[in-house]
């Protein structure tokens, strides 16, 4: 076939026009195909986009503003605390209270729990070894391989310029072999950075502390708002009562290992490093029905970090408690950091979003036709009789042609108005 022909069969689809003929069959498996998937699209419509997902209703999110408050206390009497030097136990030996162990005191819509943590007293501005585990650290003094002013990526300050001998850190033994580092001019003595208890965490006894969840929403397109504490509460049931998924699901307080176990984690264990938990207030109202009482939160719990992390796992950081003139007291805390997260809508009927909806399904049942063509047409035993009833070539007296006439082709036997060819004449042809 020519470049020609191509051209013109690409020109004559400009000069052609379908129209929509209407076949009717008389098939019992073509009217049960066809009244079947209609059912199925009806009942999508109905049943889950009108019912299921009130598309019947103009939906509008909520606006929310989340505040806590923690309380509890713990006493650490423990004393076998083998990764303590001896004359820092009792910085560990004490009450902790909610100023201890929450911290910051306050956040956005978040707040953190301090589960472990690890406390180096008494620095201060001056001189000292570089930490030996630090990659880059260990010096040869015979060489000057420090550099003044220079820092290492993961040092704890900034070169001298001298080459010390290196000391054990707190509660290490003395090594055999004189290591060397570079001088640093940095808090001293360096952090130290060891945990207090092996395979547990020092205020495990967290798990039986209590937050009180306070959740104003609103619905500033229905003028509607409240709080995530029931109008049947008062001061008493909120200092009884304990949330429990069964027993007692619209509680606003909270065990923290009630949190952890309905995230499916172990408190115990996460403890230890930390984690990033999310505490989910999902409200979902329907303003058709009475606000107060139906429209009610629902909370979910599940954990943000990865649990199989194998580098950095976990959440901690570090603060300090300053005194007197350049001195201070490092803490690094361990924690769980619990995310508060507010979603939701309050619908309430419109007539806009219903025909929409309503038009968006019904256009659905094209489908319908579709899927009848399909099997009548290419399935069925008798496809090649339905085609031909199907399809009609209608070629009008002034249809566009694609190959070149003949000169002796335009007196071809004067025949006036259109030309009729079915589906089989096409293919004989």
């Amino acid at each position: 076939m020519s470049y020609i022909t191509w051209l013109r069969k690409g020109i004559a689809v400009f000069f052609e026009y379908d129209t929509p003929r209407i076949v009717h069959i008389e098939s019992k498996k073509v009217g049960v195909t066809s009244r079947f998937v209609q059912a199925c699209i009806l009942s999508y419509i109905i049943g889950y986009v009108i019912v299921y997902q009130r598309g019947y209703q103009q939906f509008d999110p909520v606006e929310s503003a989340v505040t806590t408050k923690l309380k509890a206390y713990t006493n650490f009497t423990d004393d076998e605390m083998a990764g303590v030097p001896p004359e820092w136990r009792y910085l560990y030996r004490r009450v902790w209270d909610v100023t201890d162990y929450v911290v910051p005191a306050t956040q956005n819509n978040a707040f953190f729990v301090i589960t472990n943590i690890i406390i180096t007293p008494n620095q201060n501005q001056s001189t000292c070894p570089e930490d030996p585990k630090i990659a880059g650290s260990i010096c040869d003094p015979r060489q000057n391989q420090c550099h003044e002013g220079e820092s290492l990526p993961l040092g704890h300050g900034v070169n001298t310029g001298r080459c010390v001998q290196a000391q054990p850190s707190h509660g290490e033994e003395p090594q055999d072999k004189e290591v060397f580092t570079c001088e640093i001019l940095a808090w001293c003595p360096l952090e130290f950075d060891q945990q207090p208890l092996k395979d547990r965490a020092l205020l495990a006894a967290s798990a039986n502390f209590t937050v009180l969840i306070k959740n104003q929403i609103e619905f500033p397109l229905y003028e509607k708002r409240r709080s995530n504490i029931l109008e049947s509460s008062n001061s008493t049931y909120l200092q009884s009562c304990l949330y429990d998924q069964e027993t007692d699901p619209f509680c606003p307080v909270f065990k923290l290992g009630t949190i952890v176990r309905l995230a499916n984690e172990t408190y115990e264990d996460i403890a230890i490093n930390g984690a990033v938990m999310s505490i989910i207030i999902h409200w979902d109202c329907n303003l058709d029905h009475d606000f107060m009482s139906r429209c009610v939160p629902i909370y979910k719990f599940r954990r943000l970090d990865s649990a199989d992390a194998k580098i950095a796992p976990g959440y901690n950081f570090r603060f300090a408690e300053y005194y007197k003139t350049g001195k201070r007291t490092l803490f690094k805390a361990y924690g769980i950091l619990f995310v508060l997260d507010v979603q939701g809508r309050a619908g309430k009927f419109s007539f806009i979003p219903f025909f929409i909806n309503l038009g968006a399904g019904l256009a659905l049942l094209s489908i319908a036709t579709i899927i009848c063509d399909i099997f009548v047409l290419y399935v069925m035993r008798d496809r090649q009789i339905y085609r031909d009833k199907k399809y009609l070539m209608v070629k009008g007296s002034d249809a566009f042609s694609v190959y070149r006439e003949m000169d002796n082709s335009e007196d071809d036997d004067g025949q006036q108005g259109p030309a009729i060819e079915s589906e089989n004449s096409r293919a004989n042809d």
